[in-house]
C-alpha cells in the first residue's frame, strides 16, 4: 500500500513540476492526485485503522453507537470519512479561507490605488538596491503578518515597480525567499511557528532571540549570489490609475483609508488570535469584513459611476486566482492521505531510531518540507516527541539527547527554522511558494535551475550559524 501511495505521489508530484511541458494546470494534477490518493486508503481502510489510528478508530465507535452493526470494514471506512477526512479538510480549510481572505484584501487594496502611495516612495531604479529593498521588506514584513501575506503584499508591490518578466521572476523569488527566512525567527510569522508556539514546545523571546540571525543569515546568503547576477537600472513603471472611470471620481482619502484599513487590518490578525484564540483565518475575515463595509458606504456616496465600474468586494474578489487556491485543496488533501496512511509518523520514528541526531532529524525534515507540506512534517514531530520533565531527563539512558527536546530546547527551535526556511528550496516547498508561483507563473524548473542550490547553500549557512551560537 505504501508502495503504491508514494509512487503515485511522486509521478503527480513530478508532472506538477514539468507543468510547463505537458501543458497541464497543476490545480487539476493536485485535485487528481488528492482524490486518488484518498481512495487508495478508503480502499485499504481496514489495514489502516488497525495499525495507525486503533485507538482514535475505537473512541469514534465509543461516540458512535449506530455504527456496531457494521462490518469491520464498513466501520473503517466510516471513521477515515467521517472523521478523519473532515479533520483534516477542516485544517486544510483553514488555510485556504486565509488565502482566499488575505488575497482579496491585497487585490482591493491594489484596484482602488493602495499601493501607489508606497511604491512612489521607493525611489531608486538601481536593480541591486532595489533586489535588497525587496529582501528586507519581506523579510521583516513577514515575521509581523506570515509569510503567505507578505508574500501577497510584495508580489503586488514588485508587479508595481519591475515591469521586465525575467527580472520580476528574480525579485519574486527573492520575497519568497525572505518571507520564509522572516517567518522562520517570528512565533506568528509561519503556521508551523504558530503551530509550535500554540502547543508550548516554543515562546516568544527565545525564539527571537535564538533564530533571528540564522534566519538572517539563511536570506542574505541567496540575495548575496543575486546580487552579482543583476546589474543596471529597473524600467520604470508608469503609476496606473485602477480605472480610469471612476478613479477620480474618488477622494485621495478614501484611497488612502483603504490602504491603511487593509494593511493594520493584516497586521492586526495575529493580535485578534492572541486576544480572542480564534485561528488566524477568522482574523482576515473580519479584517475583510470590515473592508468590505466601508467600501459599500464609500461608494454609496459617489453616484456618477456605473454599478459594474466600481470596485466593490464583490467586483474585486472574481479576480482572486481560485486555480491557486483549488492547488492548495488538492496537495494539502494529498499530504493528509499519507499522513492517514502512516507514512509521516514512520519517517519521524524512523529518523529517531536511526539517526538519533537533532540537527540531522531537523535538516531532514526541512530538507522534506521543500517537497512535502511542512505542516504535516512539524505536526507528526510534535506528536512524535514530547516535552520531558526534569525528571524523565535524570532517568533517561541519554539524557543529554533527551533535554534538547525541553521547551525552547535546540531541536524545536531548529525545527522551526528547518521547517520555514526548507520550504523555500522547492517553490512549492511552501505557501509563499505555492502562492507566488501562481501569482506570477513562475515555472518549477526555472526557479529550480536558478534558486535551489544557493537557497540550499544559504539553508545549512543558517543551521551552522545556529550550531555555532549553541
Amino acid at each position: 500500500m505504501w508502495i503504491l501511495l508514494i509512487s503515485i505521489f511522486s509521478l503527480c508530484y513530478m508532472l506538477i513540476a514539468l507543468e510547463h511541458v505537458i501543458k497541464i494546470n497543476k490545480s487539476a494534477i493536485a485535485l487528481f492526485l488528492a482524490v486518488i490518493l484518498w481512495m487508495i486508503v478508503l480502499l485499504f481502510a481496514p489495514q489502516i485503522v488497525s495499525h495507525f489510528n486503533m485507538d482514535a478508530f475505537q473512541g469514534y465507535l465509543d461516540e458512535n453507537p449506530s455504527l456496531a452493526l457494521l462490518s469491520f470494514k464498513d466501520q473503517a471506512i466510516r471513521f477515515l470519512t467521517g472523521h478523519l477526512l473532515v479533520e483534516q479538510l477542516g485544517d486544510t480549510s483553514e488555510t485556504l479561507f486565509f488565502l482566499l481572505g488575505a488575497m482579496t484584501v491585497v487585490e482591493l487594496i491594489d484596484q482602488h490605488g493602495g499601493f501607489n502611495f508606497i511604491t512612489q516612495r521607493i525611489t531608486t531604479r538601481r536593480m541591486r538596491m532595489l533586489l535588497w529593498t525587496i529582501a528586507f521588506i519581506s523579510f521583516f514584513l513577514s515575521a509581523l503578518l506570515d509569510n503567505l501575506t507578505t508574500s501577497i503584499v510584495m508580489i503586488m508591490l514588485v508587479r508595481k515597480l519591475v515591469p521586465h518578466r525575467e527580472i520580476r521572476w528574480w525579485m519574486a523569488g527573492v520575497v519568497i525567499v525572505a518571507a520564509n527566512a522572516g517567518g522562520a525567527w517570528s512565533p506568528i510569522g509561519d503556521v508551523t511557528t504558530i503551530m509550535l508556539w500554540v502547543k508550548g514546545n516554543i515562546t516568544s523571546v527565545p525564539t527571537v532571540i535564538h533564530l533571528f540571525l540564522p534566519s538572517l543569515v539563511a536570506m542574505v546568503v541567496p540575495v548575496l549570489f543575486i546580487h552579482h547576477k543583476l546589474r543596471g537600472v529597473v524600467e520604470a513603471v508608469p503609476i496606473t490609475k485602477p480605472d480610469v472611470r471612476f478613479y477620480n471620481q474618488l477622494s485621495s482619502r478614501d484611497r488612502m483609508m483603504v490602504l491603511i484599513l487593509g494593511v493594520v487590518g493584516l497586521l492586526s490578525v495575529p493580535v485578534v488570535k492572541s486576544i480572542t484564540g480564534l485561528p488566524p483565518f477568522m482574523g482576515i475575515l473580519f479584517v475583510l469584513s470590515i473592508l468590505w463595509v466601508f467600501t459599500e458606504i464609500v461608494y454609496r456616496k459617489v453616484d456618477n459611476i456605473e454599478e459594474h465600474h466600481q470596485n466593490r468586494v464583490s467586483r474585486v474578489i472574481s479576480r482572486v486566482d481560485m486555480p491557486t487556491i483549488l492547488f492548495f485543496l488538492g496537495i494539502l488533501t494529498a499530504v493528509s492521505a499519507l499522513q492517514v496512511a502512516g507514512i509521516l509518523n514512520y519517517s519521524a520514528q524512523w529518523l529517531d531510531l536511526k539517526v538519533h541526531n537533532t540537527y540531522f532529524i531537523g535538516g531532514t525534515i526541512g530538507a522534506l518540507s521543500s517537497i512535502i507540506d511542512n505542516v504535516p512534517l512539524v505536526a507528526g514531530a510534535i506528536g512524535m516527541y514530547t516535552l520531558p520533565s526534569a525528571a524523565d531527563i535524570a532517568a533517561s539512558a541519554d539524557p543529554a539527547y533527551l533535554s534538547q527536546f525541553v521547551q525552547d530546547g535546540p531541536f524545536w527551535q531548529l525545527l522551526a527554522y528547518c521547517a520555514g526556511v526548507g520550504g523555500s528550496i522547492l517553490i512549492i516547498g511552501s505557501a509563499a511558494g505555492i502562492v507566488v508561483m501562481g501569482l506570477e507563473k513562475i515555472t518549477f524548473t526555472w526557479y529550480l535551475r536558478n534558486f535551489t542550490i544557493i537557497v540550499f547553500i544559504g539553508y545549512l549557512a543558517g543551521i551552522g550559524t545556529y550550531f555555532i551560537l549553541h
